[in-house]
C-alpha cells in the first residue's frame, strides 16, 4: 500500500512539473484575434517607399517560413517603385541632354 501511494505521489509531481514547464513554454493559451482573410500585418507607406521602409518591414511567421503572399507584395511595390523611380531619372537625363546638346 505504501508503495502504491509512493508511486502515486511521484506521478502526480512529474504531473505537476510537466504541466507547469508547458504552462511556461506555450504561455497561458492567449491568442489575438485572427486577422481578417487577405489582411496582413507587413506595412509599407503608400507612397515613395525609402530604404528605411524596406529595413523596417517584417513579415508573419508561418510553419516554413514568412508567408509567401506578404513577401511578394513588398517585392512588387519595391520593384514598382524601383521602376518609377529609373524611369524619373531617365526622363530628366533625356531632357538634360537636349538642353546641353
Amino acid at each position: 500500500m505504501t508503495t502504491a501511494l509512493i508511486y502515486l505521489v511521484v506521478m502526480l509531481l512529474v504531473a505537476a512539473v510537466v504541466f507547469l514547464l508547458a504552462a511556461v513554454v506555450f504561455g497561458r493559451g492567449e491568442e489575438l484575434a485572427p486577422l481578417a482573410p487577405g489582411a496582413s500585418p507587413t506595412r509599407l507607406p503608400a507612397e515613395d517607399l525609402t530604404g528605411e521602409d524596406l529595413r523596417a518591414v517584417r513579415f508573419q511567421l508561418v510553419l516554413r517560413g514568412y508567408k509567401m503572399s506578404e513577401v511578394d507584395w513588398v517585392l512588387r511595390r519595391a520593384g514598382n517603385e524601383l521602376d518609377a523611380l529609373r524611369a524619373r531619372v531617365a526622363e530628366l537625363e533625356g531632357r538634360r541632354r537636349e538642353d546641353v546638346g
